[in-house]
């Protein structure tokens, strides 16, 4: 399906994205480019990319598929470089979590290129960062959105969705707009207040004793706070308003729990935990297989 890959940013996303491809058949050359030389030499090490590209130039000679598997705040600057060595027949995808700024980041240094941009957010990821974390099976059964620009021709797009198609991955289509709203909310949110409840123990005078008997609920809710510091950094900053409704919606609902717990209201709290228990329910239900 291509013959040469580019990865820019050959960490978990980038490199699992190779090793999908790669395992999949549909990949002839993996080649990677960073900013840094020691996580590209490790993913050759690792058979994760096949060669090393110095520059943009050179990585983009002959390419058919570039995925930027950086975090957003890098978008800008990347695409910068690409654009001036971008051949006709090479088409361009990202990974980011937020894709209104990647879209008008790529608008801008594209310019008459953007047809070959189809911006992407691949939903999936794990607790440890890194090309080590890389997996060929990360996508398999996950779902992956496409948020095509207008100047996207169709086949473009089936293509793109072909390929993740071939690394397992279930394939839908938002509008960059849509799809911020949504990640602010299922995605965003729940990341920012992992970050925030862990911050403020590690802040509290007996910090070992709260660690030292914190168990499975602890963990579980605060798994995602041992996510890369960096990319979340981006993600929030570039979907800030849409996060700041989240954030404001999810204050209300904690000041409704205060207000049943200051006044001792069981029957409230219960009705509370019933109908978020229910949904939740409801939500896992629909993702097992029928018959599971």
């Amino acid at each position: 399906m291509f013959n040469k890959v580019v990865v820019c940013g050959v960490g978990l996303i980038g490199g699992s994205f190779a090793l999908a491809l790669k395992a999949a058949g549909v990949a002839g050359q993996v080649v990677g480019l960073g900013r840094t030389a020691a996580p590209l030499e490790q993913a050759k090490q690792l058979g994760v990319i096949d060669a090393i590209a110095k520059n943009w130039k050179d990585a983009l000679d002959g390419a058919d598929l570039v995925l930027l598997g950086m975090p957003v705040g890098q978008m800008p600057a990347v695409m910068a470089a690409l654009a001036p060595h971008l051949g006709p027949n090479t088409i361009v995808t990202d990974a980011g979590s937020t894709k209104q700024d990647v879209a008008a980041a790529a608008r801008a240094a594209l310019g008459n290129k953007i047809a070959q941009f189809v911006p992407g957010h691949p939903i999936a990821g794990a607790e440890k960062s890194g090309v080590a974390a890389a997996s060929k099976d990360i996508y398999r059964e996950r779902r992956v959105v496409l948020t095509p620009v207008p100047e996207n021709m169709s086949a473009t797009v089936a293509r793109l969705r072909a390929a993740w198609e071939a690394c397992g991955a279930t394939v839908s289509e938002l509008t960059p707009e849509l799809h911020d709203r949504i990640f602010a909310a299922v995605s965003h949110l729940p990341h920012l207040l992992a970050y925030a409840l862990v911050n403020e123990f590690a802040q509290r005078e007996n910090t070992d004793q709260l660690f030292g008997f914190a168990a499975g609920g602890f963990r579980d809710f605060t798994r995602i706070s041992g996510s890369h510091p960096e990319m979340w950094r981006d993600i929030c900053l570039a979907n800030r308003s849409a996060l700041i409704a989240e954030v404001d919606a999810y204050m209300a609902e904690l000041l409704k729990a205060r207000v049943l717990l200051a006044a001792a209201d069981g029957a409230g709290l219960q009705a509370m935990f019933d109908n978020a228990r229910t949904t939740r329910n409801a939500w896992l239900d629909s993702l097992s297989p029928p018959g599971e």
